[in-house]
């Protein structure tokens, strides 16, 4: 690509093919936002995972038109992921589409355990994560999340505000 040595042109490529794919994403989470790389949506996940395979894949390019097409490809990401959030936020439907609820995992100190069953969470995996909350006691947990990331948010203390859990799903 750069020089007929071929040990030369190995670092050349690895060297600036890695520099240039990286800042094409830099330029691309600036226009893009700083949503680009959250962990919203199981959808900003895959984002995330995409953007890493092709940066991988730039940097490892032997020719000029496979490492075109990669950029555009994370280009292209970017613009798709911009589209869905923006179609997200205009319709529900397309909301309930592209996203999951979050489940209730625990409530005023009660596990749930057809919810822990239904959304594959071990009970010692939920104990885990109100030892990592600091909760002290579990008749002070207001309730235990299952988040549409993957992540579990654990609500504790004396009360819980009816706002904090708008939209989470009750699996029976």
């Amino acid at each position: 690509m750069f020089v007929n040595d071929p040990l030369v042109d190995l670092f050349l490529r690895a060297i600036l093919l890695t520099g240039i794919a990286m800042f094409w994403v830099v330029l691309l989470v600036r226009v893009n936002g700083l949503r680009s790389f959250s962990k919203m949506t199981n959808f900003d996940f895959v984002m995330t995972v995409a953007i890493g395979s092709l940066l991988a894949g730039a940097s490892q390019s032997t020719e000029w038109t496979s490492f075109i097409q990669t950029m555009l490809s994370m280009a292209m990401l970017f613009i798709v992921q911009y589209s869905t959030a923006t179609l997200r936020k205009k319709s529900t439907t397309f909301e309930s589409i592209m996203q999951n609820k979050p489940a209730l995992l625990m409530q005023n100190g009660v596990i749930l355990h057809d919810a822990l069953k239904a959304t594959r969470v071990a009970e010692s995996d939920l104990i885990a994560k109100l030892r990592e909350a600091n909760v002290l006691d579990l008749a002070q947990v207001r309730a235990v999340v299952l988040e549409t990331t993957g992540d579990i948010s654990v609500i504790h203390g004396s009360s819980c505000s009816d706002k904090l859990l708008q939209g989470v799903r009750t699996v029976k």
